[in-house]
Order: C-alpha cells, then sequence, then structure tokens
C-alpha cells in the first residue's frame, strides 16, 4: 500500500496545501508546533474515521473556519483510490470513496490501512486496558468490515443494558434483562473470538520483534485476559452465566462488569508484568514491538504492508533500537516526523513550517 498525495483545506493548522510521497521512506522535518503531526493524523484519520488525538472533530477544522477537507490519494493491490473526508463545524464528517458518500462508517474500514506510532502510545503498555482494547479493536476493524459492526451493535446493547440496569425498576430489569444479556452474549462471542485470533498471531510477531529489538535477551509473551474459550456455543454459555452471577453487583455499580468491554491483553518479558515492573525503556521497547508486529499481521491477513505512520519516535529510541527499526522500515512505505533529519537514508525528505511544505 502506498500513498500517493494528501490534499488538506482548512485542516488544523493548515488553509491549502497538496503534499506528494513517494514509496520508501517519507521524512517530515521541522520544527515543534509547525504542522507534522497534524499531517500524519489527517491520513490516519482517513484510515480508520476516527483522530488519534482527539474526540472532537470541531478541533480539527482551521481556526475560524466552517468547514474542513483531507483527500488522500493511494494505491493498493486492488487499485487506485481515493478517499475525501469533509468535516463540518455544525454538523457530523462526510466521507466518499472514489467519489461514492458512504452511509456508514464501516464502509471505510480497510480502505485504507495505517499504523500509527507516537510517543504517547507508550500508553499501550503502562496504562488501563482500555488502551489495549483499543489497540486490538482498530486493527480487527481494519481487518474486517464485520467486526467493526459487531463492536458498533455490541456497544449499542451494552448502553441500553447498564440504562435498564440504572432504572433501579426491579420489575422491568427482571422481565427483560435475559433479552439483552442474550443480545449482548451474541456480540460478544464474535468479539471474543476475532480477538484470540489475533492475539494468537500478535503473541508470535511480537516475541519475533522483541528478540530483534533486545538482541535475543528478552522474551516477550502476550496472553488475553478474560474467557478464552474458542467454543462459540461453551463461550456463550459461560457469558450467560457470568451475567447472571453478577447481576447484584452491576445493580449496585449501574453497569455491566463482565464482559469484553472489560478485557485486557497482560504482556510479559521475561515472566515479569511489564506494565507493574517493566522500565520505561522496557515499556517503550515493547509498545515498539508490538506496533512492528502489527506490520506482519497486516501483510499476513491483507497480503501487503499497511502505511506506517511514526511521529517523532526516533528521539524516543536508543541508537541501537533506532538502527534497528531503519532497517525495517524500508520494506513498506513509511511517514516519519522529526525536528531535524541527520541520518545516512535515503528518504524523500519534507520540510514542514507553518502548516505549508517549504
Amino acid at each position: 500500500m502506498e500513498i500517493k498525495s494528501v490534499q488538506l483545506k482548512n485542516f488544523r493548522n493548515y488553509e491549502n496545501e497538496s503534499v506528494v510521497f513517494k514509496n520508501g521512506l517519507n521524512i517530515l522535518e521541522g520544527k515543534n508546533a509547525q504542522g507534522k503531526t497534524n499531517l500524519l493524523e489527517a491520513v490516519f484519520l482517513c484510515a480508520i474515521g476516527k483522530s488519534p488525538r482527539t474526540n472532537k472533530e470541531k478541533e480539527l477544522i482551521k481556526w475560524n473556519e466552517n468547514f474542513g477537507k483531507i483527500t488522500v490519494e493511494f494505491l493498493k493491490s486492488s487499485g487506485n483510490k481515493k478517499i475525501e473526508l469533509y468535516l463540518f463545524s455544525n454538523q457530523n464528517k462526510a466521507i466518499k470513496i472514489n467519489g461514492v458518500p458512504i452511509k456508514k462508517l464501516g464502509e471505510l474500514m480497510g480502505e485504507l490501512n495505517a499504523i500509527y506510532f507516537s510517543p504517547d502510545e507508550l500508553k499501550l503498555v503502562k496504562e488501563s486496558p482500555e488502551e489495549r482494547r483499543r489497540f486490538m479493536d482498530i486493527d480487527l476493524c481494519q481487518f474486517n468490515k464485520n467486526y467493526f459492526y459487531a463492536l458498533s451493535k455490541y456497544n449499542k446493547i451494552l448502553n441500553q443494558r447498564n440504562k435498564l440496569l440504572k432504572s433501579g425498576n426491579i420489575n422491568s430489569i427482571k422481565e427483560t434483562i435475559s433479552i439483552w444479556n442474550e443480545q449482548l452474549s451474541e456480540q460478544a462471542c464474535y468479539i471474543i473470538l476475532k480477538r484470540l485470533e489475533l492475539i494468537e498471531q500478535l503473541k508470535v510477531f511480537a516475541k519475533q520483534s522483541h528478540f530483534y529489538l533486545t538482541d535475543n535477551l528478552e522474551e516477550m509473551n502476550l496472553s488475553y485476559v478474560g474467557l478464552t474459550d474458542t467454543e462459540k456455543s461453551v463461550l456463550k454459555e459461560k457469558l450467560l452465566k457470568l451475567y447472571d452471577e453478577s447481576l447484584e453487583k452491576d445493580l449496585n455499580l449501574g453497569y455491566t462488569t463482565v464482559g469484553p468491554h472489560r478485557d485486557d491483553i497482560k504482556i510479559m518479558v521475561n515472566n515479569i508484568d511489564i506494565r507493574h515492573f517493566g522500565s520505561q525503556g522496557q515499556q517503550r521497547s515493547c509498545a515498539l514491538s508490538l506496533k512492528l508486529a502489527e506490520l506482519e499481521i497486516f501483510k499476513s491477513n491483507l497480503g501487503e504492508y499497511p502505511v506506517l505512520l511514526l511521529d517523532d519516535v526516533l528521539s524516543e529510541l536508543d541508537e541501537n533500537r533506532r538502527e534497528k527499526l531503519l532497517k525495517i522500515i524500508n520494506n513498506f512505505q513509511t511517514i516519519l516526523t522529526c525536528t531535524e533529519y541527520n541520518l545516512n537514508l535515503p528518504a524523500n525528505v519534507l520540510k514542514i513550517s507553518n502548516g505549508k511544505v517549504v
């Protein structure tokens, strides 16, 4: 997969700019707060329909403007593609693929595949389970539109069940909770089974990547924290039982306490829980290993590598890991931001200043 060009109109600090990319390594060079990260954000927004930096779409539109637009033209194995994403200050965004408007966000999934990595991604390892669930869900949505729809349905049903629990109407809860449990368990089974498939691939590639980054000194192991049955009938039966057993607790708290929305990934390095006992350097290496593993999973599942978006990560790595990373990214298109590019490595260097390519 290869991005050919990105056009930005009234996006963040960009007024009207067009950027042409090449295959291989592309460098966005410039001082801080000039718009390098904004450009990566625009690409990832067109890949998954959501910004990695904010949930407020109005923040994406240039100050004092009411409208913004991103256009990404790219080449994939199935041919040339174009995504146009329109942002409005007073209504929801709109998206076109090859000039045709889409009605549901799920239609965007899998069109432009991208992996985003920034220093903030360290939270993938060290912060709450929500970050690791998001990590799994973003990948699976790009692989499989059905997963996106199942996740959307699950969240809607979960919200309805939680509203019922908060209502305090015991008679209504007793009469209808089993209906919500049945619907919730059906979507939950699909989500868990797909996540387990992902973890099986991820733990193989992550172990390999981590051995590579640490010169075979550290062994990284991943496991899914939650129900791990691979038979749907068994999994569903266990989920329904858990819903019943946790009902009193759920009523007291006002929300559903069991299910895939509470699950996690456990990350171990040399038999140590890296989230709680790893150094910041180890946690950073694990986060990078997970991102490198993602690349191979995309290639394995889709037949081609995604575009890799690296936001100011070289400054966070020691010299050894930096060299190892740079060796790998020669195999696919990478867009990397930095304040100063001084590496002896062929690259398409684009200088960014105040929302312009100069």
